[in-house]
């Protein structure tokens, strides 16, 4: 998302708080000799809201620009930055940035103009306030909004390292940062074809000055097979404003066919965040469910040991990368989830 984006986004927040808790307006009297001041009525225009504090506007506004507007005062050292990277970061991105199933944050810096090039962190950005603002704002994955402001420092330290573009004995603070130069800085046109140096953007357009569509109709189509992918969304939108959520639940079975016979594991996985480290067939963070299924299929007592460790987490049965502890998942779908792990996550 684009600087500018983010700076409207946090103008959006602001007026659409400050728009709930405005008065409706007065509706006009009927004409008479004494018409007085109109009367405010007492509830908000749309029932909720407040005027947003600016306390409130500042959790939102935290975007850093390529300026130096909105970077905080701080420094970390690569050194630091390795400790924090190792403990919070290494399990998804790898020990030396080339990452799991995540984009690589290191290497191939220099390549983007070749035959071959390899888009990583360090090859792709063209200004290191992003790095700070991206860490700062969505990592470490599991906790964002945890890191201290030396923490950032030192971890875009790291990261700027893995890439060989800062020493190892090198030191970030605010001034230090804003006088790097990365080797994309120049990189981002609009001249080429999206994902390609070939071929003409996709993005390009003028607008038309004649002979124009009396009407536009914007729509879009969802394959059957996708329905349902992530429920009903008709359900998940508020009917607030001109547009609602489209209908994408699977059609309903043929009458006479069997009742389900209760949730379902794989979607209650997917819907509780379970897939963003366990694939069904294949490791991503964690092993697989198939793999986890296979390994206590059969075993005494294997429901209750799988359900507590979804409740409490663990480390060291599949090696070294801590599970974090989901106590916010439901006993009955962690039940459920079990169970279709231990059914052969089918």
């Amino acid at each position: 998302m684009s600087r500018c984006c983010r700076r409207s986004g946090v103008a959006a927040v602001a007026a659409v708080l400050a728009l709930a808790a405005t008065p409706l307006p007065a509706a006009a009297p009927a004409a008479t000799a004494s018409a007085g001041p109109p009367a405010v009525p007492s509830t908000p225009r749309f029932g909720f809201g407040k005027p947003a504090t600016p306390q409130e506007i500042a959790g939102w506004d935290i975007d850093v620009r390529p300026d130096g507007t909105g970077l905080p005062r701080g420094r970390g050292s690569v050194a630091q930055g390795q400790r924090v990277y190792d403990e919070k970061c290494a399990s998804c991105h790898g020990t030396f940035g080339e990452s799991n199933d995540y984009m690589a944050i290191a290497g191939g810096v220099g390549t983007l103009a070749g035959d071959a090039p390899i888009r990583t962190t360090g090859s792709k950005l063209n200004h290191a306030t992003t790095l700070w603002d991206y860490i700062n704002r969505a990592m470490p994955f599991n906790a964002p909004k945890t890191l201290t402001v030396e923490e950032v420092y030192a971890l875009t330290a790291y990261v700027l390292h893995l890439n060989d573009l800062l020493p190892a004995d090198a030191t970030l603070d605010r001034d230090a940062l804003l006088a790097l130069r990365l080797p994309n800085r120049d990189g981002f046109t609009q001249d080429h074809g999206f994902m390609t140096r070939s071929g003409r953007p996709d993005t390009r357009n003028v607008a038309c000055m004649s002979n124009c569509a009396a009407e536009v109709r914007l729509s879009s189509e969802m394959p059957e097979h996708a329905r349902d992918a992530h429920g009903n969304l008709a359900e998940q939108v508020r009917d607030v404003g001109p547009l609602a959520g489209a209908k994408t639940a699977a059609a309903a079975p043929a009458r006479g066919s069997l009742p389900a016979a209760g949730p379902d594991g794989g979607e209650l996985a997917k819907g509780n965040g379970c897939t963003a480290c366990h694939g069904t067939a294949s490791k991503i963070v964690g092993p697989s469910f198939r793999e986890i299924g296979g390994r206590y299929a059969g075993a005494a007592g294997a429901e209750a040991t799988l359900a507590a460790k979804v409740r409490s987490g663990g480390v060291g049965a599949w090696g070294q990368v801590p599970m974090p502890p989901q106590p916010q998942v439901k006993e009955a779908d962690v039940t459920a989830i079990v169970r279709w792990i231990l059914g052969g996550a089918r």
